[in-house]
């Protein structure tokens, strides 16, 4: 189980999983100046820590790295979610509560997760997307057909040492010595 990521580690994995590209350090480093100050050794530390623990991928470019998540965002929160889940004593008092703090939005979301992994069993059977999906039951629901999904009638009832670094390349990119 992943132990979540610290805030700046967050902030790094934030731009990894946004820009789904290979990324050096000075391309984090230049866009996290825009919000804070900070040192190209700490991003180049937390890239490092972050390919340590298995967040990312790196390979060489010139005398850089280049930074690859290893996993998506989506994952990272699911076994973020399963692990609290797991840990609670009573399972369905948590993800009834858990539903109940959750805004329509979030909950369309989860309808539309249910479904896709419904059809996804062998007696499911339909190929729509979640738009297609969220659209027909927006239709359902304006023609006053169907019951809402059981989720929505419970809640209505009631994401160190650091390394050592090389001399930098031509490219003004450092990188780690492991």
């Amino acid at each position: 189980m992943p132990r979540q990521l610290g805030e700046l580690e967050d902030a790094v994995m934030t731009r990894v999983w946004q820009w789904n590209r290979p990324v050096t350090v000075r391309e984090v480093l230049e866009d996290l100046q825009q919000e804070r100050s900070i040192a190209y050794t700490t991003v180049m530390t937390v890239m490092d820590n972050l390919h340590q623990k298995g967040w990312v991928r790196r390979e060489v470019s010139g005398r850089a790295y280049r930074y690859t998540a290893v996993s998506t965002r989506a994952a990272y929160s699911a076994a973020l979610m399963n692990e609290a889940w797991s840990k609670s004593d009573n399972p369905a008092a948590a993800l009834v509560a858990f539903f109940g703090m959750m805004s329509s939005e979030q909950r369309e979301s989860l309808n539309d997760a249910i479904r896709i992994v419904q059809r996804d069993t062998p007696e499911g059977g339909s190929a729509e997307s979640p738009e297609e999906m969220r659209e027909g039951a927006r239709q359902q629901a304006r023609e006053g057909g169907g019951e809402p999904p059981r989720a929505e009638q419970e809640q209505a009832g009631g994401e160190d040492a650091g390394p050592a670094a090389d001399p930098e390349g031509a490219d003004g990119e450092a990188r780690t010595g492991r």
